[in-house]
């Protein structure tokens, strides 16, 4: 661990030596930032930050560039996430589901079937509320940019078909190592068991767990679809990612460049959210050609299960349930608090 640590330092701090090299060759030269993720090359998300440095460099006249390291060289997602955070390294994009350990409005994500539909997420991404959301990481020397789409998480099982909450129960699905996650599948009747997603091929394999839950492409490109015939379409969660950039890199930018990185990641997100759609919808067709059962379900029923979740909040958490409210009222048409302001 310690090794592997070591050599993780090793290589963030030899890129960080090279930026500051050519940072520092004269005024001619371009201001670099250095973009860490632990997505390959082909993922969606990777493909619209390979447009954003694009665009960055367009929309500077080549001021301003951001090199973009994929794959996990500069780190896995949480300590990429912990080096912007001290400034080591410039930016990331992360999970909401991992945000809201350092950024707590960002758990709103993780809530089970809070959005309606995509144009409801949507609406509130890009709304008062999502820009909001964003705004709370200056509090924790960070600087939220954007949202990237990364569909629904759905549950999806080995031999066992579910159609309604009830053929959840007793059945073991692997989840993320979060609260929430693991609440939500408790209040559905399931078993929750946290197991690192590298580790779950082999956990499915072998029977440790009788399913788990994720998005279509990870569930086509981690091979899953080999081993479980059932997806469970019920859209449970839909945490998006989040790129953000380092506060004390952003307070070192002129306005200019903040201008520049601004608009280039908000252009960023229309394009990602297309790389999106098309993988989706060829992962999906794979999937259903590999012979994988899909399961249309009540998604009210579902719904209903999980409201002792929101029971629960509304009493332990009450600024995220306020989040809930304002995020439901977006759903009904409804003024919300904050976009009344």
């Amino acid at each position: 661990m310690l090794s592997s640590l070591s050599s993780w330092a090793r290589g963030v701090a030899a890129s960080a030596a090279v930026s500051l090299a050519v940072a520092g060759c004269g005024p001619t030269q371009p201001r670099v930032l250095r973009l860490g993720h632990a997505l390959d090359t082909q993922h969606p998300v990777h493909r619209a930050l390979e447009y954003l440095s694009r665009r960055a460099s367009e929309l500077s006249g080549g001021r301003l560039r951001i090199d973009v390291y994929p794959d996990g060289q500069l780190g896995n997602e949480r300590k990429c996430l912990e080096s912007v955070q001290i400034g080591f390294l410039d930016m990331t994009k992360v999970s909401s589901s991992i945000l809201e350990n350092l950024v707590p409005s960002m758990a709103v994500f993780s809530l089970p079937y809070l959005f309606e539909d995509q144009k409801h997420k949507w609406s509130v991404l890009e709304g008062t509320i999502g820009k909001q959301i964003l705004a709370d990481c200056d509090k924790y020397l960070l600087h939220g940019l954007c949202y990237y789409e990364t569909g629904s998480r759905s549950f999806y099982f080995v031999s066992r078909p579910v159609h309604r909450p009830s053929d959840l129960q007793g059945l073991k699905i692997r989840v993320m190592e979060g609260y929430w996650s693991i609440r939500t599948v408790r209040a559905l009747g399931g078993f929750p068991v946290p197991i690192a997603f590298r580790e779950l091929r082999e956990a499915l394999e072998q029977g440790v767990v009788d399913g788990a839950e994720n998005n279509i492409p990870t569930f086509r490109n981690a091979g899953h679809y080999r081993i479980c015939r059932y997806y469970v379409f019920d859209r449970h969660t839909s945490p998006p990612d989040v790129l953000v950039v380092s506060r004390k890199t952003w307070d070192r930018l002129s306005r200019k460049e903040r201008r520049w990185l601004q608009q280039a990641a908000e252009e960023s997100v229309a394009r990602q959210r297309e790389f999106w759609a098309e993988a989706e919808a060829r992962d999906m067709e794979e999937i259903r050609k590999a012979g994988v059962t899909w399961i249309e379900v009540d998604r009210e029923e579902f719904r209903r299960q999980a409201q002792p979740i929101y029971d629960e909040l509304r009493k332990s958490h009450p600024e995220l349930y306020r989040l809930v409210a304002q995020i439901q009222a977006k759903a009904n048409n409804a003024p919300s608090e904050l976009d009344a302001r």
